[in-house]
């Protein structure tokens, strides 16, 4: 079970060019599903394939099933035809826990948003955005993954403006 928080991101947070990064790339499948929930992952050097659903309503609890690949097998299974996004995640130290900022590359430049994972129900439900976050998206469909996969920022333009978001990129 993953408990998790999603926001959009206000401000890019000082000292987040020198935190640890990494390249993630998505291909979810199959390409003609509206909201996939098996991705093939390239995440940094490590690679795996995961199957990820809500458990309920609520998406901040998701059940994960993660199986790692070695890179011959991600290359074979990244062949299959799916939707692809691309992100560059940054591992930012905040209050004792990490939040996992992706500044989204290709059609999606100008969309940074921050997760947060937690161990328990409890210790998802305390926690308080962040003053860097816009707003908590986490029940947000238009933000999923599996929804951005295939997509451009002029697709989810006016979902973003509802939230006043403005374009977020890192020099």
């Amino acid at each position: 079970m993953e408990y998790e928080k999603t926001y959009l991101a206000k401000y890019l947070p000082e000292g987040l060019r020198d935190c640890d990064k990494k390249e993630v790339l998505d291909v979810y499948i199959p390409k003609s599903e509206k909201h996939p929930t098996l991705r093939i992952r390239k995440n940094g050097s490590k690679f795996e394939i995961t199957k990820k659903e809500p458990v309920s309503e609520d998406c901040s609890e998701q059940e994960e099933h993660t199986i790692h690949l070695n890179e011959t097998e991600f290359k074979a299974l990244s062949k299959t035809e799916g939707n692809r996004v691309r992100k560059i995640r940054y591992l930012y130290p905040f209050k004792g826990r990490v939040a996992e900022i992706d500044i989204f590359l290709d059609g999606l430049e100008g969309l940074a948003l921050v997760d947060f994972e937690f161990k328990t129900r409890e210790e998802k439900q305390a926690f308080e955005m962040p003053d860097f976050c816009l707003a908590d998206v986490t029940q947000d469909k238009f933000v999923a993954g599996g929804m951005l996969c295939g997509r451009s920022y002029k697709d989810i333009e006016e979902d973003l403006k509802a939230f006043n978001y403005q374009k977020l990129a890192i020099d």
